[in-house]
């Protein structure tokens, strides 16, 4: 296809596509799907080869949230039965965090629902980094407490914040159908202050919630302009209890087109693969990396994700790698304009190697997650199920369900986290 080509051609030069030509990705057809995923996936391995950046999440405080988006199961009025706890102390925080880097993850995200912290909840986040740093020796950590006010960008950055995640999750266009008690220009104020501070700015998009192609394409081009770091793409979870829970519009193809149209429009930033993948990916997540080259491990915040080792065996089996230490994420003209940021804002917000590689690159000593859609506008909604229920269900599984066609939703997957941060629980990363 001729407008393959050309989206290569353009990706590789780190041009941006017209925005017909990104309508045209998500136009496509499902004969077209492989060509499609794999003329991305050659802008995907030029910038990025064919390594996988594992991130983690900790929700450091669940549910009771006062802000009303659509989507989040942590929502006020929500009626979603999910785990709903007060603030993680930093001991439990490093404890929570340290099973995501024995299982693979080079960085880990700390979110807490709400609308925005309070500068008590700053110093409080900042100490949890700093125990998570002092337990794990090289790891990067985001945090992601919705909006900022002045000044709290840069005490998380002196704290050891390598990146800050807050997410545009729709066009402006439509923003206020989705939240009312903030607007999308506040969400847009945050992600610029945690550039102004010299953090790595990560910020995204929730693609399933009833938005339009044009909504699609606008939200990413606004990401782009916005210069971010890393953009994760999550596909709504439709929990019971919010009102978007009969929201099933997305399949397997679908995704991927979106994954291919964002890789295409930010062609050398992290795109990551964050909440809803193993709901609407299902078993073509393996196809979903040649396209994004970093995804969250195990679990989410209040919902069951895949057990971690089922996505080490997953990148292994698909004939990628774990992006280890002293490996650098970002691209090296991303890496040094970052590293480069965080030196003129005057602090280590970039946390620079040697080499000079920026934020999101150094891995941690031992091996080595960030945000996606929370309420406040943080990280994904996801979790794990509690371990007595886990047999219970694959045995019905096996006995009467009936499997549906690879283009319908299976509602069946959702499941809410019982297990990990806020539980005495091992999680299942």
């Amino acid at each position: 296809m001729d407008l393959l080509n050309t989206l290569v051609e353009k990706g590789l030069r780190r041009e941006l596509p017209t925005r017909e030509e990104a309508l045209a990705v998500l136009a496509t057809s499902d004969d077209e799907l492989l060509d499609v995923v794999a003329a991305a996936g050659k802008v995907r391995r030029q910038w990025f080869g064919r390594r996988v950046k594992l991130n983690y999440l900790v929700n450091l405080k669940s549910g009771l949230c006062p802000e009303d988006c659509s989507y989040c199961s942590q929502r006020l009025g929500s009626k979603a039965e999910i785990l709903k706890y007060t603030w993680l102390k930093p001991d439990e925080a490093s404890q929570a965090a340290a099973a995501g880097v024995a299982g693979g993850a080079k960085r880990v995200c700390l979110v807490a629902s709400g609308r925005g912290p309070t500068d008590r909840d700053v110093e409080r986040v900042g100490k949890t980094i700093e125990a998570i740093k002092e337990q794990n020796e090289g790891i990067e950590v985001c945090a992601c407490l919705g909006l900022l006010s002045d000044g709290q960008a840069e005490r998380l950055r002196d704290a050891g914040a390598d990146a800050y995640n807050h997410n545009l999750n729709t066009s402006e266009a439509t923003y206020e159908g989705i939240t009312k008690t903030h607007t999308y220009a506040d969400r847009v104020d945050t992600v610029q202050k945690a550039h102004a501070a010299g953090l790595s700015a990560c910020s995204g998009l929730i693609a399933g919630m009833g938005e339009t192609d044009e909504d699609l394409v606008d939200v990413v081009y606004a990401l782009r302009e916005l210069d971010s770091d890393s953009v994760p793409v999550n596909f709504l979870i439709p929990f019971e209890g919010t009102p978007l829970a009969k929201e099933w519009n997305l399949t397997p193809q679908r995704c991927l087109r979106i994954l291919a149209m964002v890789r295409f429009v930010c062609p050398d930033v992290e795109v990551r693969i964050a909440g809803g993948r193993e709901v609407h990916l299902r078993s073509m997540q393996p196809l979903a990396l040649n396209i994004a080259n970093s995804i969250f491990l195990g679990d989410y915040l209040t919902s069951e994700g895949q057990a971690g080792q089922a996505d080490l065996d997953m990148i292994a089996d698909a004939g990628f790698e774990v992006e280890g230490a002293g490996t650098t994420t970002l691209p090296a003209h991303r890496a040094d304009a970052l590293a480069a940021a965080g030196a003129a804002a005057g602090g280590c917000g970039s946390h620079a190697s040697a080499e000079g590689a920026g934020c999101g690159s150094q891995a941690p000593a031992e091996g080595g997650g960030c945000g996606s859609h929370a309420g406040g506008g943080c990280g994904p909604c996801g979790g794990h199920a509690a371990p007595a229920a886990e047999p219970v269900a694959a045995e019905a599984a096996a006995t009467t369900e009936t499997v549906p066609a690879a283009n319908t939703a299976r509602t069946d997957l959702v499941a809410v986290r019982r297990r990990g941060a806020g539980t005495d629980l091992a999680p299942n990363a």
